[in-house]
């Protein structure tokens, strides 16, 4: 399973001294971006060249907060079914002990010149429809 580790930083945090709902977003999307070029894609790349994968749906559980100074796993594991249908299972643990603090499954969907596609790059990330 890939994953990335990361600090929390106190100005990610809100007046509560915890984690803004928020920042989570951008740590799930730092995973995803991450495995991204783990596997020999670059997201800017390829919009560059006018493929665009897209967030169409966040679904996050919130389970324990986060607060400054804690180190975080952040993991992307990225599952295709069939062949526009794209996810990634996440999950933000609370280090060292792996302790959920998120369970997330992001839905993405991916479009070409403004069209929905499923170009053969995205087998790299997804692996091919199945």
């Amino acid at each position: 399973m890939f994953f990335v580790d990361i600090t929390v930083r106190d100005y990610e945090c809100d007046q509560q001294g915890i984690v803004n709902n928020a920042v989570y977003l951008n740590y799930l999307q730092h995973a995803r971006h991450e495995f991204g070029k783990s596997v020999g894609l670059d997201w800017l790349e390829l919009s560059a060249r006018g493929i665009d994968l897209v967030l169409r749906r966040a679904e996050l559980d919130y389970l324990q907060p986060l607060r400054p100074g804690m180190n975080i796993r952040v993991t992307a594991h990225p599952v295709r079914n069939g062949k526009f249908r794209f996810y990634f299972r996440q999950e933000i643990l609370i280090m060292p002990g792996e302790i959920p603090a998120v369970k997330a499954l992001m839905t993405a969907a991916c479009v070409l010149d403004g069209k929905p596609a499923a170009p053969q790059e995205l087998d790299l990330w997804f692996g091919p429809p199945n």
